[in-house]
Order: C-alpha cells, then sequence, then structure tokens
C-alpha cells in the first residue's frame, strides 16, 4: 500500500511540474537541432567535385541539377528563377539561375538565408598570370555559403520552425568587373526586383566566403549602417554560443549580395571573411577550408531560426 502511495505522490508531483514548465513558457521552447559541421563539409566537397561552376560550364550545369534536385527533396517548394546575364570579354550572354527554397511557404512571417552559388569564370588574382583566365574552383568563395546552407535545409526538413524560411541561392554573383560596382551581384539585384510583398522577409542574413580554415568575421560597414538590428541578435547569439570567429568590431563596408536588398528595404546582413589569401586564385580549394568554420556559421543560423518566435 506505501507503494502505490509513493507512485500516486511521484505522478502527482511530475504532473505539477509539467504545469509549471506550461505556465513559465518552457515546455513551449522549441528544440534546437544540432547542426552537422562533418556533412557540410562533404557538401562542399561534393560541389567542388562538379569542376568550377561559372555561368556557362559543364560543372555549372551539373551543380544546377544537383541543387535543384536535393532543394527539391528537402525544401516545401522550390522555384528556379531564370534571367538572362550578359558577361566577359568578348561579352557572353547565358540563362542565370537563382534557385528558391521555401519552408512554410503558407506563413507570411518569413526570414531570408542567401549566398551565390556561381564561381568567378577568372582567376584574375592568381599570382600567376598565366592563371588568369582560368576559372577557378571556388571552394570557399560559392561552395562553402552553399554547404551551410544545404545543411540547414536538411533541418529545416526535419524540424520545422516557427517562422517561414526562404534559402536562396544567388547565381551572376561573381563574374563582376573590377572598378564596375553594379556589374557583380546580378542575381540577387534581380531577386530584389521581382520580390513580391507575399514573400517580404522579416530579415535576411547573407553568407560569403565563410569556410576559411582561419575564419574571422567582422561587422561589415553597410549591416551596421542599415540593418544594425540583425547584426545586434547575430553576434549576440554568437556570443551566448561562444563562437570565437565573430568578432564584435567593425568592418569594411562590401558589394555584395546584401546590398540590392537593402536598396528594396529589407535589413539583411552579410557574413563574410574579408580577409582571404586565395580569393579568385587557382588556389581556392577545399583544403584551404575547414568543418569547425562551417560548424560556427551553421550553428549560429540553427540557433537564430528556431530562438525566432512567430509575429503576431
Amino acid at each position: 500500500m506505501a507503494h502505490k502511495k509513493q507512485i500516486i505522490l511521484l505522478g502527482t508531483i511530475f504532473l505539477l511540474l509539467c504545469y509549471h514548465l506550461q505556465c513559465f513558457g518552457q515546455a513551449d521552447k522549441p528544440e534546437v537541432p544540432v547542426f552537422d559541421s562533418h556533412k557540410a563539409f562533404q557538401l562542399l566537397v561534393k560541389q567542388c567535385d562538379f569542376g568550377p561552376r561559372n555561368p556557362g560550364s559543364q560543372g555549372y550545369k551539373r551543380c544546377l541539377d544537383y541543387l535543384v534536385k536535393t532543394l527539391t527533396a528537402l525544401a516545401d517548394k522550390v522555384e528556379i528563377q531564370t534571367f538572362p546575364f550578359t558577361f566577359g570579354n568578348p561579352e557572353q550572354t547565358v540563362t542565370a539561375s537563382n534557385l528558391i527554397a521555401r519552408f512554410s511557404p503558407q506563413k507570411s512571417d518569413r526570414i531570408l538565408l542567401c549566398t551565390h552559388w556561381d564561381t568567378r569564370p577568372w582567376a584574375d588574382a592568381d599570382p600567376d598570370p598565366r592563371n588568369h583566365k582560368r576559372p577557378i574552383i571556388g571552394a570557399n568563395d560559392g561552395a562553402s555559403g552553399v554547404a551551410v546552407l544545404l545543411e540547414v535545409a536538411r533541418l529545416l526538413h526535419a524540424h520545422k520552425s516557427q517562422v517561414g524560411v526562404d534559402i536562396v541561392l544567388f547565381d551572376a554573383e561573381d563574374a563582376g568587373i573590377s572598378g564596375d560596382t553594379w556589374s557583380w551581384a546580378q542575381g540577387s539585384a534581380y531577386f530584389a526586383k521581382n520580390l513580391s510583398a507575399r514573400n517580404r522577409p522579416r530579415f535576411g542574413i547573407l553568407i560569403d566566403m565563410i569556410g576559411d580554415a582561419d575564419l574571422v568575421i567582422y561587422q561589415e560597414a553597410n549591416s551596421r549602417a542599415y540593418a544594425k538590428s540583425v547584426v545586434d541578435l547575430v553576434w549576440k547569439t554568437a556570443a551566448e554560443l561562444k563562437l570565437d570567429a565573430f568578432k564584435p568590431e567593425a568592418g569594411p563596408s562590401m558589394m555584395d549580395d546584401h546590398i540590392p536588398l537593402l536598396q528594396v528595404g529589407i535589413p539583411c546582413i552579410d557574413l563574410i571573411d574579408f580577409e582571404y589569401p586565395h580569393w579568385h586564385t587557382l588556389e581556392d580549394t577545399p583544403d584551404k577550408c575547414s568543418e569547425d568554420s562551417l560548424g560556427q556559421v551553421g550553428r549560429l543560423l540553427v540557433q537564430v531560426i528556431y530562438g525566432l518566435k512567430q509575429n503576431q
């Protein structure tokens, strides 16, 4: 009889504890899934295995097919946003493709995560002039951001978030001409110009060149000036997670895919490592990148996503 009373007492305590947690909102606290940095690095290598992914190349076509199939299996809705893109000397015109993967598309409260998936058609910063007309592999400058967002997409597929999330892989970012500011970021410019009010995000986070084995991310100047609240959210989260790659100091301004979004009033920040010695060279290969760097950025994005509550 005494044993039976103990069981009843323990059950009562358990029920009271559950009620207490619900009253204080703890029972409804969303679970934050674990970002797998090893899988992310494998996704980086997978893209590089296609070869250079500059517009019009065979590697570009193979990677595009792979990305579409991968995102279609994970997202609730995938859109391929095509547009004509002219670049090079002599000039050539190709069809460029932004890839838009929507999670919980029925939700009007949304955030945007983005990167570019194309690679530089010319290694014009290579120390050997003979390489200046050769396309780069783009392990860090291209593949790293895509790898992180594909792993985030896998988590969003398995774990629903309270807010809707759009993952966008921009094309035609990296075929710009030095000195011609607006020849860069063509995919994001087209996306921003054609974004409907229904799909307008609360804010955006752009990631670019975040695979560097010696990762250091400062607060990009345009992000601080025009999306300070998002900068504050991201660096507060980074501090809570003890992510040492994120430095709470001002960095230089960058012309990147966040600029067209800022121009149409979307507060979007740029997470980018400004100092990468292999930028636009043939040495931008997977061995210059690390799982830890991808993991730091991935963990931050996942924490931001699942820490947000839906706007009422």
